[in-house]
């Protein structure tokens, strides 16, 4: 027993200092992994204080002046975001655009989406022209391009993927390029060339990259291809859709590119045969084919689909007979459905004719062809007039207002360049909606403003119901309410647009004074 028992001693005495030695070996991989950690902390405090640091919030990279430059060295497709946080316009877009930006991180190359907070960075924010918010722009390989796309998940995503491929897509057989022809709706652009080496191709790849939101470009290397555009290596051929020919106008047009080419020399090219002689105006294809004036635009049933093509061209080809001795002028055709509202502000919607006609001229103006049966020679007088000022400009506006002697001048349509474009007068004026609560909101604050400086005899503070008036002058666009544009003595054709949210009396009266010409008192004597 007595050996049993001191057996049983030594057990206990080796099984205790075994379980004492692997506490302590616990407590010291505790105390480095504390210790680990604890560096791991004062890594993280470091990079914190480190603003060259790209950091990310919810998918999107956080960008600044410090790191801007380092992180966009070398990299293929960026989308920057420029937002301010207080900018609710940027509030409905940051979901999306992380959605997004979480979805092409997962793409193969991953296409980063950036944020800048243009209100704290103002260097990189002044450098890239940042006057608005969100303004989202393209960085590639050190070049920067206006973004034209959705803002909402998939069509940032989609957009994207496309702006990141190639701007030209190769084409290998004349059949691809025959099938564009046939039943394309837009110019087609394709380049020649004898390979990927030709001096040419890195020239017209460069020209394509700056207007690949405009126009769809191709380019092969095929001698089938060469054959069907009757081109030769190292030249560039823009074809119009079959349904947009015409013997008024060459079926082709080509340019050669050489080595000493300049870019801007292909890019004009583009530009200036983008458009047939008379094209089909779209909303889709409107900003980027018909921005032009003046622009001569004939309204009517257009549709050319089977059915009804030869309807389309019978109106077409009246159109053409005019727009051949026209060439300074755009001419096009358009659906009466696709342009019902453009066709009401020229009072034409209930003209009971089958074919009407207007003219988008500078400035915002616009003219209304009287109600006729329509003709080549009906065209012909309409245009020939409108050449040579006979015409009168068509302007929606509510009555001129009988008493105008208020604080605040009320401005329509047909008073606007009475007032406003008054040479011998600054003018501050607020383009509204009576909807608006926006507007509702400011509305005190701006009868206080033009109070205060109604001593000013040379400064207009003025306001226009932008629903019930025309405003006839290009410059002062109105994308949202309210605008308020200050439109300087000696610059009308240039105002000043107010950006940013200090609408407050003394937010406006520092716009107003920094911006006036004609102001006889110091603010503070005010």
């Amino acid at each position: 027993m007595r050996k049993i028992a001191l057996l049983l001693i030594v057990l206990l005495g080796v099984a205790h200092f075994a379980t004492v030695s692997r506490c302590e070996d616990d407590v010291e991989e505790n105390k480095e992994e504390s210790d680990d950690e604890e560096g791991d902390d004062e890594v993280d405090d470091d990079e914190e204080e480190d603003d060259t640091e790209v950091k990310e919030e919810n998918g999107v990279l956080v960008l600044n002046d410090n790191n801007f430059d380092t992180f966009m060295e070398g990299k293929d497709t960026v989308l920057v975001e420029f937002y301010a946080p207080w900018c609710g316009h940027c509030k409905r877009l940051a979901p999306e655009y992380e959605k997004a930006a979480k979805e092409l991180s997962q793409r193969s190359p991953p296409i980063p989406l950036a944020k800048v907070d243009a209100t704290v960075e103002g260097e990189i924010a002044s450098r890239f022209d940042v006057t608005g918010y969100p303004t989202l722009k393209i960085f590639r390989r050190g070049k920067v391009f206006d973004y034209n796309g959705p803002r909402e998940k998939y069509g940032i995503v989609e957009h994207m993927s496309e702006q990141a491929g190639p701007p030209s897509k190769q084409v290998q057989a004349a059949k691809q390029v025959q099938e564009l022809i046939k039943d394309g709706d837009d110019a087609v652009i394709v380049g020649v060339f004898s390979g990927e080496q030709d001096a040419g191709y890195e020239i017209y790849i460069e020209a394509c990259n700056a207007l690949r939101e405009d126009f769809t470009f191709r380019h092969s290397f095929s001698a089938e291809v060469a054959k069907l555009l009757k081109a030769s290596p190292g030249q560039i051929v823009l074809v119009h859709p079959e349904k947009f020919r015409s013997k008024h106008e060459p079926s082709s047009h080509t340019l050669a590119v050489k080595d000493s080419t300049p870019v801007s020399e292909v890019q004009e090219f583009f530009k200036k045969h983008a458009i047939p002689l008379v094209g089909h105006r779209k909303p889709s294809n409107d900003a980027k084919r018909y921005a032009k004036r003046p622009l001569v635009v004939v309204y009517y049933g257009v549709d050319f689909s089977f059915d009804y093509r030869k309807a389309t061209q019978f109106w077409r080809s009246k159109v053409l007979e005019v727009a051949k001795d026209f060439p300074e002028y755009t001419f096009a055709i358009a659906d009466e459905e696709d342009y019902a509202e453009e066709l009401k502000s020229l009072g034409l919607s209930e003209s009971g004719e089958e074919v009407n006609v207007g003219i988008m001229a500078d400035g915002g103006k616009k003219f209304a062809m009287e109600p006729e049966e329509f003709d080549s020679e009906v065209l012909r007088d309409f245009v020939v007039a409108f050449k040579k000022g006979k015409l009168k400009p068509v302007i929606k506006s509510q009555p001129v207002p009988k008493n105008n002697k208020g604080p605040v001048k009320v401005v329509v349509g047909k008073t606007f360049d009475e007032i406003v474009m008054d040479t011998q007068k600054d003018v501050l004026i607020e383009f509204y909606a009576p909807w608006c609560g926006h507007c509702k909101k400011l509305e005190p604050d701006y009868l206080a403003l033009a109070k205060k400086y109604k001593g000013e005899k040379n400064l207009v503070i003025a306001k226009m119901d932008t629903t019930a008036n025309d405003v006839p002058n290009e410059s002062y666009k109105v994308e949202g309410f309210p605008t308020i544009y200050f439109a300087p003595s000696n610059s009308k054709q240039s105002p000043v647009k107010l950006e940013g949210g200090d609408r407050t009396v003394e937010g406006l009266s520092k716009f107003l004074e920094k911006h006036a010409t004609k102001l006889s008192q110091k603010r503070d004597e005010l």
